[in-house]
């Protein structure tokens, strides 16, 4: 009891790390799963786990995504005023909100999955079928049902800058869930036989499952922190404020969060409607190659990028209330430099890793998945649309902080129109050049998210006078010592294998690499003042030592 009685509110940076670690933590997770999750269900099952879970996200994008990021903002904004009576109001009508619309959105995926299925696969034959699509879609679905109200909690308690029990509630989410991914399709496929549809829909159910966990989880600390959440830090005479207003308040921020998360999902479903297809129609590939090529943008290669997006989705947990709190109190200067320190952070972490990871594709690849013919050649490129949606999804979500709704829209919508009009052109177009037809796929999403990327800065230099020239300045410096670490790295290769056909020897390869090039650009980030420019007087890992170390 004791410990649940000292939970802390934390500040920005300190804040980010928290839930930054905790993302990365699961997402090492989700990672590592799929050594074993590959070896039971194979190419064929990652394409079929793919489907499904790309309709997860896009139905999650529209029942979750939003909620819990705008009851966070709400509920920082009202605890900043001293507004306590509307700030409980707002965590009980953001539950009723995202529990009708995990209804309606199980509702749908359920009727509507025949039609789906029919739409992804069409008359490609040769690879999964369309019962057993149909199958998987209405399994994930049950999902639905769970994820919404727990991501409530989670805004609720980011809204007051408690970061840590939503953090720790994501790692026994994701814990849970990779356990029944594993043991749950290992026994069905192996030991029972069942066919791979069946095994598939199990590893999908542990999506639920992990929910389920974590929101008990969440709802234990709720109920042993209560009077933390009732301390005033301020007395205010406050106003009566009607539940229509506080709706309408959740549903103005929610919506430009939910169309941030559906953009971003579509750029997935233009791929699931489009890359099958294309390939066998224009880069005349058999349809069970199509589909192990389209299993690892959608499911196997998809995993790493996720490493880079839990960065910025650490960052944007954390800046979305400290930055209302800066709005709120109309301090131009924090605002400016909250917003110059989300993108240092996010830049100093991601581009090295993007390199790295894209350097070592190929014994990383061999580690996961074993040999392929196509793996390491889509990691290599591939890796690179993480850094760039991290990078849009920071920048974005600042737009909508600061309630450009408007521009918000333009942004996503220019992005999205460039990736809808030049994903089968470029692929046709890679193909007839004699370069992988898949990396004009993914060509077209690196060019629509970049669209939306140079938009945000220019509306945010423009319009609200924010000051990028102190990340432009370090970001060269990131690139510097990024690129140092490639030449390093590239002169090892000459003296070390760079990858095995052995698979597990390749974990001591890529740790090698791995340490040799932290080590270098860590180094170089030091000695050039690069971290001192960016963590302040307290490095890296003086910052990462206050989390777990109590003054």
């Amino acid at each position: 009891m004791k410990k649940d009685i000292t939970m802390k509110k934390n500040s920005f940076l300190n804040g980010a790390m928290i839930v930054t670690l905790a993302i990365v933590i699961t997402k090492i997770l989700g990672i590592i799963y799929v050594i074993p999750f590959h070896s039971i269900i194979g190419d064929e099952g990652g394409a079929l786990y793919g489907y499904a879970y790309t309709i997860y996200l896009f139905f999650i994008s529209i029942s979750t995504a939003g909620i819990p990021l705008a009851i966070s903002r709400v509920v920082s904004e009202y605890q900043a005023l001293g507004y306590y009576k509307a700030k409980k109001r707002t965590f009980i009508l953001g539950k009723r909100i995202a529990f009708i619309l995990g209804i309606i959105s199980f509702i749908i995926i359920t009727l509507f999955a025949p039609l789906l299925a029919k739409l992804i696969l069409g008359d490609v034959v040769g690879g999964n079928n369309i019962n057993d699509v149909i199958f998987v879609i209405r399994i994930i679905g049950i999902a639905i049902l769970i994820v919404p109200t727990l991501s409530i909690y989670r805004g609720y308690f980011e809204g007051h800058r408690f970061m840590s029990p939503p953090s720790i509630s994501q790692i026994i989410e994701q814990l849970f869930r990779v356990l029944i991914i594993i043991f749950g399709s290992y026994i069905s496929l192996k030991l029972f036989k069942s066919k791979l549809s069946i095994a598939v829909g199990i590893a999908l159910l542990g999506a639920s499952f992990g929910a389920f966990i974590s929101y008990f989880y969440l709802l234990k600390k709720y109920l042993n922190n209560k009077k933390r959440f009732n301390e005033r830090v301020r007395s205010v005479n406050e106003p009566i404020i009607m539940d229509g207003v506080i709706i309408k308040k959740i549903l103005i921020y929610a919506v430009p969060f939910i169309m941030i998360d559906l953009f971003r999902s579509l750029y997935n479903y233009i791929d699931m409607f489009t890359v099958v297809k294309g390939l066998v129609d224009y880069a005349k590939y058999s349809a069970s190659d199509a589909e192990i090529i389209y299993s690892m943008l959608s499911t196997w290669g998809q995993k790493f990028n996720m490493i880079l997006l839990a960065i910025s989705s650490g960052i944007v947990v954390s800046i979305i209330p400290n930055l209302t709190e800066s709005i709120v109190k109309k301090d131009n200067k924090s605002i400016n430099n909250k917003i110059n320190m989300s993108l240092n952070v996010l830049l100093y972490l991601t581009v090295p890793m993007t390199i790295g990871i894209s350097f070592l594709a190929k014994p990383i690849w061999i580690l996961f998945y074993g040999n392929s013919v196509f793996g390491p050649k889509v990691l290599l490129y591939y890796i690179f649309v993480g850094l760039i949606i991290g990078i849009f999804t920071c920048l974005i979500t600042i737009l909508q902080t600061l309630k450009d709704y408007k521009n918000v829209f333009i942004c996503l919508i220019c992005g999205f129109i460039i990736k809808l009009i030049m994903n089968v052109s470029l692929l046709r177009t890679f193909y007839e050049i004699g370069l992988p037809p898949y990396y004009g796929v993914i060509t077209a999403t690196i060019l629509g998210f970049l669209v939306s990327i140079i938009l945000c800065i220019i509306i945010l230099n423009k319009k609200y006078t924010i000051k990028f020239e102190n990340v432009l300045k370090n970001f060269i410096d990131i690139i510097c010592g990024s690129l140092l670490m490639l030449v390093v790295l590239m002169c090892l290769k000459f003296l070390i294998p760079i990858s095995s056909n052995i698979r597990f020897l390749n974990i001591i390869i890529v740790i090698f690499y791995s340490i040799i090039g932290a080590i270098v650009y860590f180094l170089y980030s030091k000695y050039s003042g690069l971290d001192g420019s960016i963590f302040g007087n307290n490095n890296l890992f003086k910052n990462i030592k206050k989390i777990f170390i109590k003054k």
